[in-house]
């Protein structure tokens, strides 16, 4: 019985040494500079890098270098930096659409070493940066980038936060270019943009955090809809907390699996489940 057991301790060791080892030839581990400002543009680059168990983005605003550790066998350095750019963000590989750009808060408007508009004029192919067309990739990319920074602000209870990315998110629905959406989508969003528009206006307007938390359940509601359709790079986990909405229940949408709850933040982080996971 002993030598069984002994064996089985050997062969647990060696399939756990061998998925570690394996873990870490298909890991890198790279750095890229990214142009930003302040504490939000951090929390909108890292968010929009981050893959649960596949990226991890790791920027510094003094430096202006992100660490990006990945595994590669499930994405690329390229990608991620083209999901951040789509966030509104250069980088040394790729620009921000201009309108992306244009629709960050002020304070992180950083100072662009060169425009859409200049590179435009230059040989691409001698130039180092490439232009990124979010409408081309998903017209719905910008949407839900500051969609989530919002939520990851009301993680935090930072109101004032929450409210600038509302505003950025408000501007990001009105540049979606609706003739650009697949049949079965646009009309979903049409069905949606009023709610949209009105929730997210809501959310700018005030920096109650209760309040912008109310406005929140609607939002994502209106939201997942539209977003259950679409094509997305990346999956999305629709969660929900019943103790949200005085105990009647709210959802929102992530784009990590586990649970950080946007409701009561520090206060029950944990609270909630994954419901359904959507461009699995």
């Amino acid at each position: 019985m002993k030598s069984l057991k002994h064996l089985m301790v050997a062969i647990i060791v060696l399939l756990s040494y061998t998925l570690s080892n394996a873990q870490t030839k298909n890991q890198k581990t790279e750095t890229v500079k990214i142009y930003g400002n302040c504490d939000m543009c951090k929390s909108t680059i890292e968010t929009a890098g981050n893959m649960k168990n596949i990226a991890i983005v790791d920027w510094d605003k003094t430096t202006k270098m992100a660490t990006i550790s990945y595994d590669s066998l499930k994405t690329s350095k390229e990608q991620i930096v083209k999901r951040i750019a789509l966030a509104g963000y250069d980088s040394d590989i790729f620009l921000a659409p201009q309108d992306t750009y244009a629709s960050l808060p002020s304070c992180c408007q950083y100072d662009r070493a060169v425009t859409t508009s200049e590179v435009a004029t230059k040989d691409h192919t001698m130039h180092s940066k490439k232009i990124i067309d979010e409408q081309v990739i998903s017209p719905l990319s910008v949407v839900f980038n500051n969609y989530c920074a919002l939520k990851n602000a009301l993680v935090k209870t930072d109101s004032i936060a929450a409210s600038k990315y509302a505003t950025a998110l408000s501007t990001a629905i009105d540049q979606v270019e609706m003739n650009k959406l697949s049949m079965d989508v646009h009309m979903a969003w049409m069905k949606n943009l009023d709610n949209l528009k009105m929730d997210t206006q809501n959310i700018a307007d005030t920096t109650d955090p209760n309040q912008q938390r109310q406005y929140l359940s609607s939002l994502s509601k209106n939201l997942y809809e539209v977003i259950k359709i679409s094509k997305q790079e990346t999956p999305t986990y629709y969660q929900f907390c019943p103790m949200a909405n005085k105990g009647e229940g709210a959802n929102w949408l992530s784009k990590e699996q586990t649970i950080e709850n946007p409701y009561y933040g520090s206060q029950m982080l944990s609270c909630g489940k994954t419901v359904e996971i959507l461009n699995k």
